[in-house]
């Protein structure tokens, strides 16, 4: 399994004792992870928009973005 390292994704924030210290979009509690676990499971952006109104389909966009910068090969 690979570790995305986030601390470079402008979209995201991690507060300590804010959600367990979770990475989480910005200025939001909505875990990163919560975005991840919703596409595997069939739902789509648009639906995550949805569900979690703070969140910004720039944040998704950025982190997304993020990820697949982060999966390719060096």
């Amino acid at each position: 399994m690979v570790m995305i390292d986030w601390s470079q994704c402008t979209a995201v924030e991690r507060v300590p004792g804010k959600v367990g210290g979770a990475w989480l979009f910005k200025d939001t509690r909505v875990p990163v992870k919560a975005l991840f676990e919703s596409i595997e499971g069939g739902a789509t952006v648009d639906e995550f928009l949805t569900w979690f109104p703070g969140v910004e389909r720039a944040h998704i966009d950025a982190v997304l973005e993020h990820a697949q910068r982060s999966l390719e090969p060096v």
